[in-house]
């Protein structure tokens, strides 16, 4: 499976992006599908994740409310909308997958195994 995301840019505190993910060479609708990021300096660390049939959605707390991850089976990608970014939020974005789709391990990076080389989001006070 090759991931390639895209969607990421400048934008000032407060602003909104939206970030996508295409999903190339497997069965789109058995992956779950998420999101992560890493600052400089820090470990990459959970965004959100939507298992296959996009019923179920999982976020991390610091964005609940703010952040939207949605799929679209039939184009295989994955977005990540964004709302009310602040600058502590500016990283590179991961998009992963995996086939598995555990609950207990949705949240980890090791329990991916593919991953797209991100985007970078700048967020400007």
């Amino acid at each position: 499976v090759q991931l390639q995301a895209s969607g990421g840019g400048l934008v000032q505190a407060g602003g909104s992006l939206r970030l996508a993910c295409t999903a190339s060479g497997g069965s789109f609708r058995r992956l779950t599908m998420a999101w992560f990021r890493q600052a400089p300096g820090k470990e990459r660390e959970f965004v959100a994740a939507i298992r296959a049939g996009g019923v179920s959605t999982h976020y991390d707390d610091s964005v609940k409310g703010r952040f939207t991850i949605s799929r679209d089976a039939a184009k295989s990608m994955v977005f990540l909308q964004t709302t009310s970014l602040n600058p502590e939020e500016t990283a590179v974005y991961y998009c992963a997958a995996t086939s598995t789709g555990i609950l207990s391990t949705i949240r980890q990076p090791t329990a991916y195994g593919y991953w797209g080389h991100g985007t970078q989001v700048t967020v400007s006070s």
